[in-house]
Protein backbone atom coordinates (compact mmCIF):
# COMPACT_ATOMS: atom_id res chain seq x y z
CA UNK A 1 0.00 0.00 0.00
CA UNK A 2 0.89 3.80 -0.45
CA UNK A 3 -0.13 6.59 1.73
CA UNK A 4 0.13 9.95 -0.02
CA UNK A 5 0.17 13.11 2.33
CA UNK A 6 -0.48 16.51 -0.07
CA UNK A 7 1.07 19.34 1.56
CA UNK A 8 1.15 18.37 5.31
CA UNK A 9 1.34 20.86 7.85
CA UNK A 10 1.50 19.34 11.33
CA UNK A 11 5.00 17.73 12.25
CA UNK A 12 3.56 15.06 14.82
CA UNK A 13 0.81 14.43 12.65
CA UNK A 14 3.72 12.84 9.51
CA UNK A 15 5.67 11.38 12.74
CA UNK A 16 2.80 9.40 13.27
CA UNK A 17 1.89 8.24 9.98
CA UNK A 18 5.89 7.55 9.57
CA UNK A 19 5.73 5.03 12.10
CA UNK A 20 2.55 3.36 11.23
CA UNK A 21 3.57 3.04 7.92
CA UNK A 22 6.81 1.87 9.12
CA UNK A 23 4.23 -0.92 10.93
CA UNK A 24 2.49 -1.91 7.79
CA UNK A 25 4.92 -1.67 5.46
CA UNK A 26 3.46 0.76 3.72
CA UNK A 27 5.34 3.49 1.78
CA UNK A 28 5.05 7.09 1.74
CA UNK A 29 4.89 9.73 -0.41
CA UNK A 30 5.37 13.88 0.72
CA UNK A 31 3.69 16.17 -2.31
CA UNK A 32 5.14 19.79 -0.87
CA UNK A 33 5.58 22.42 0.53
CA UNK A 34 5.68 20.44 3.92
CA UNK A 35 4.86 22.76 6.54
CA UNK A 36 7.88 21.93 8.57
CA UNK A 37 11.05 20.50 8.00
CA UNK A 38 11.61 16.97 8.11
CA UNK A 39 14.40 17.31 10.97
CA UNK A 40 12.02 18.55 13.68
CA UNK A 41 12.15 17.71 17.03
CA UNK A 42 8.33 17.41 17.30
CA UNK A 43 8.52 14.78 14.22
CA UNK A 44 11.13 13.29 15.75
CA UNK A 45 9.05 12.82 18.87
CA UNK A 46 6.07 11.63 17.41
CA UNK A 47 7.91 8.45 15.29
CA UNK A 48 11.14 9.99 13.67
CA UNK A 49 13.26 7.10 15.36
CA UNK A 50 11.37 4.82 13.07
CA UNK A 51 12.12 7.66 10.09
CA UNK A 52 15.22 5.27 8.91
CA UNK A 53 13.22 2.67 8.63
CA UNK A 54 10.28 4.07 6.57
CA UNK A 55 10.10 3.96 2.62
CA UNK A 56 9.37 7.71 1.95
CA UNK A 57 9.19 9.50 -1.19
CA UNK A 58 9.02 13.51 -1.79
CA UNK A 59 7.65 15.53 -4.77
CA UNK A 60 7.72 18.93 -5.65
CA UNK A 61 3.93 18.86 -6.44
CA UNK A 62 1.13 17.02 -7.38
CA UNK A 63 1.76 17.08 -10.81
CA UNK A 64 5.51 15.90 -10.60
CA UNK A 65 3.61 13.23 -8.02
CA UNK A 66 0.88 11.98 -11.48
CA UNK A 67 4.63 12.25 -13.71
CA UNK A 68 6.14 9.82 -11.30
CA UNK A 69 2.98 7.24 -10.93
CA UNK A 70 1.03 7.11 -14.40
CA UNK A 71 -1.83 4.98 -14.54
CA UNK A 72 -2.07 4.30 -10.38
CA UNK A 73 -5.10 3.83 -8.58
CA UNK A 74 -5.38 6.85 -6.29
CA UNK A 75 -8.04 6.80 -3.57
CA UNK A 76 -8.85 10.23 -2.58
CA UNK A 77 -9.77 10.76 1.42
CA UNK A 78 -12.00 13.86 1.92
CA UNK A 79 -15.09 14.48 3.74
CA UNK A 80 -16.68 15.84 0.43
CA UNK A 81 -16.71 12.71 -0.74
CA UNK A 82 -19.99 10.17 -1.73
CA UNK A 83 -18.71 6.59 -0.37
CA UNK A 84 -17.43 5.19 2.43
CA UNK A 85 -14.05 4.07 2.77
CA UNK A 86 -15.66 0.48 3.61
CA UNK A 87 -17.54 0.79 0.50
CA UNK A 88 -14.74 0.32 -2.05
CA UNK A 89 -12.21 -2.41 -2.65
CA UNK A 90 -8.48 -1.84 -2.63
CA UNK A 91 -5.71 -3.00 -4.45
CA UNK A 92 -2.47 -4.04 -2.98
CA UNK A 93 -0.46 -1.57 -5.02
CA UNK A 94 -3.51 1.46 -4.52
CA UNK A 95 -2.43 5.06 -3.19
CA UNK A 96 -4.61 6.79 -0.70
CA UNK A 97 -4.03 10.02 -0.93
CA UNK A 98 -4.62 12.86 2.54
CA UNK A 99 -4.60 16.44 2.09
CA UNK A 100 -3.30 18.93 4.70
CA UNK A 101 -4.74 19.48 8.10
CA UNK A 102 -6.65 22.76 7.80
CA UNK A 103 -8.20 22.09 4.22
CA UNK A 104 -7.68 18.66 2.57
CA UNK A 105 -7.06 17.96 -0.54
CA UNK A 106 -8.09 20.65 -2.96
CA UNK A 107 -10.74 20.73 -5.23
CA UNK A 108 -9.13 21.06 -8.17
CA UNK A 109 -7.63 17.80 -7.68
CA UNK A 110 -10.64 16.36 -6.53
CA UNK A 111 -12.89 17.18 -9.03
CA UNK A 112 -10.96 14.77 -11.69
CA UNK A 113 -11.10 11.52 -8.84
CA UNK A 114 -14.72 11.68 -8.20
CA UNK A 115 -15.16 7.59 -8.55
CA UNK A 116 -12.34 7.42 -5.92
CA UNK A 117 -12.95 9.61 -3.36
CA UNK A 118 -14.04 8.01 -0.22
CA UNK A 119 -14.80 9.48 3.49
CA UNK A 120 -15.15 8.55 6.80
CA UNK A 121 -18.56 8.78 8.10
CA UNK A 122 -18.95 11.13 11.29
CA UNK A 123 -21.28 13.48 12.72
CA UNK A 124 -22.44 16.08 10.97
CA UNK A 125 -21.15 19.20 13.00
CA UNK A 126 -17.36 17.78 13.02
CA UNK A 127 -15.34 19.58 10.74
CA UNK A 128 -12.93 16.09 10.42
CA UNK A 129 -10.83 13.53 12.15
CA UNK A 130 -7.45 13.96 12.83
CA UNK A 131 -5.00 13.24 10.08
CA UNK A 132 -2.91 10.48 11.42
CA UNK A 133 -5.96 8.91 12.72
CA UNK A 134 -7.51 9.33 9.25
CA UNK A 135 -4.78 7.57 7.71
CA UNK A 136 -4.76 4.76 10.31
CA UNK A 137 -8.63 3.97 10.38
CA UNK A 138 -8.18 3.92 6.17
CA UNK A 139 -4.82 1.79 5.64
CA UNK A 140 -6.22 -0.52 8.11
CA UNK A 141 -9.26 -1.07 6.10
CA UNK A 142 -7.38 -1.93 3.08
CA UNK A 143 -5.11 -4.43 5.00
CA UNK A 144 -7.97 -6.07 6.49
CA UNK A 145 -8.93 -6.44 2.70
CA UNK A 146 -5.96 -7.82 1.76
CA UNK A 147 -6.00 -10.37 4.98
CA UNK A 148 -3.13 -8.33 6.73
CA UNK A 149 -0.81 -9.72 4.40
CA UNK A 150 2.70 -10.32 5.58
CA UNK A 151 1.51 -8.45 9.12
CA UNK A 152 2.59 -10.65 12.48
CA UNK A 153 -1.18 -11.51 13.83
CA UNK A 154 -0.32 -12.88 16.63
CA UNK A 155 1.34 -11.63 19.70
CA UNK A 156 3.60 -13.05 22.80
CA UNK A 157 3.75 -11.86 26.33
CA UNK A 158 6.87 -10.92 27.61
CA UNK A 159 7.41 -12.45 31.15
CA UNK A 160 4.67 -14.97 30.89
CA UNK A 161 2.39 -17.38 28.37
CA UNK A 162 -0.81 -17.20 27.63
CA UNK A 163 -3.12 -20.19 29.36
CA UNK A 164 -4.20 -21.57 25.94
Amino acid sequence: MNIVLHQPEIPGNTGNIGRTCVATGTSLHLIEPLGFRLDEKSLKRAGMDYWPLLDVHRYMNFQEFQSRHPGVKIWMATTKARQNYTEVTYGSNDFIMFGRESAGIPEEILVDYEDTCIRIPMQPTIRSLNLSNSVAIILYEALRQKGFCGLEQEGQLHRLSWKK
